[in-house]
């Protein structure tokens, strides 16, 4: 099979979708892999590095006409023309959060398998996972620069001195996202509370954290009360392949502290603040009623070297086996089957159909 890695596009997106050491993977099993110039410079890798290893270094246009397609972020407004039926995409594509490319991808009857919605038979998203871990661990390095005065922060310091508190950081859902902020967080000497919907993983975060931060069941009445003794707030909550809930209100906004920070890492499933609203690397933060809003939709963009790495060791076993297998592996591969979305002009995912309103039909019957 013909593999094409396109250059990403995206404001100040420098990851880039397989490191040199899946290419190898692939050009040993025959595979043919096609990397636009100066995909991976962004990342520290550059073409001689690609051609080293057996990949052709070629046009954008060359690299779209590939077979199958893999990207890191979703194909913007300027790339839905290299879409057509004969593709299969793989890639991060949120498309719960996005109309436009959903109507795209069916208008162009586009094979789309996305990253964020592969799930194995233990729930777990394993494609989700290198990249929540990353947004994750920058949510508190980005929300105390934030906080920082010159940044348009109340100018406190996360981890305080001795003598003066440290700043309260709250964390919405306690899943990988939640998990990892906190970890940064209580290293940075930060108080940390997470409000967590399940009580077993209550418990789980209370036992590894040695109860060194605080749990809460997360209710309205903790939300808003947590909301308002926040200096920081990181959303990370995750319902997969649907938009994120809405767990703070415009009206808890008012009650939060002058000056207080908002990174709503959910932002690229539509965030769960009701005023948070992409940005990106380039211009990261609004306000809203006095409240700082960070909402970078690729936030592990910002350390692409780390983030290209870790992405390629999870994703190429499964780009191994749509590049061997072609499209009949979705119908043996159940964690794949649950990564397509977009079929011949159907729309396979049920939590991307409900945001929209949209007809739905069962991956398996569309591919039967």
């Amino acid at each position: 099979m013909t593999i094409g890695v396109p250059k990403e596009i995206k404001t100040l997106e420098n990851r880039v979708a397989l490191a040199p050491g899946g290419v190898i993977s692939l050009a040993k099993r025959g595979h043919k892999v096609l990397v636009e110039a100066g995909a991976g410079l962004g990342s520290g890798l550059s073409d001689a590095e690609y051609q080293k290893v057996g990949a052709s270094m070629v046009s954008v246009g060359e690299v779209w006409s590939a077979e199958l397609v893999v990207k890191v972020k979703e194909p913007i407004a300027e790339e839905y023309k290299y879409l057509r039926p004969d593709l299969m995409l793989f890639t991060y594509l949120h498309l719960a959060a996005d109309e436009p490319l959903t109507r795209a991808l069916l208008s162009a009857r586009t094979t789309a398998i996305a990253y964020e919605t592969v799930q194995e038979h233990d729930g777990s998203l394993p494609l989700l996972v290198p990249m929540s871990e990353v947004a994750g661990r920058m949510a508190p390095q980005v929300g105390a620069a934030a906080l920082e005065k010159p940044h348009g922060g109340r100018g406190v310091l996360l981890g305080g001195v001795p003598g003066v508190a440290p700043a309260s950081v709250v964390i919405l859902g306690g899943g990988v996202v939640g998990t990892n902020a906190a970890k940064i967080a209580l290293g940075m000497g930060a108080q940390v509370t997470i409000l967590e919907l399940s009580k077993h993983r209550q418990q789980y975060l209370d036992d590894i954290f040695g109860g060194r931060l605080i749990t809460l069941a997360s209710t309205e009445a903790n939300i808003a009360a947590s909301v308002r003794h926040a200096d920081l707030l990181i959303g990370g909550v995750l319902i997969p392949g649907a938009k994120a809930p809405k767990l703070v209100t415009r009206d808890m906004l008012s009650s939060m502290k002058e000056a207080s920070v908002i990174v709503d890492v959910a932002v690229d499933q539509g965030g769960c603040v009701e005023t948070i609203h992409p940005t990106t690397h380039a211009n990261p933060t609004y306000v809203v009623d006095g409240v700082v809003h960070y909402g970078v939709a690729n936030m592990p963009g910002a350390v692409p070297r780390t983030s290209t790495f870790a992405l390629t060791n999870q994703t190429l076993p499964y780009l191994l086996r749509l590049a061997e297998h072609g499209l009949k592996v979705l119908s043996q591969d159940p964690a794949l089957l649950k990564g397509l979305n977009t079929y011949a002009g159907k729309l396979t995912y049920q939590g991307v159909a409900e945001a929209f309103g949209m007809d739905f039909v069962e991956a398996e019957a569309v591919l039967a």
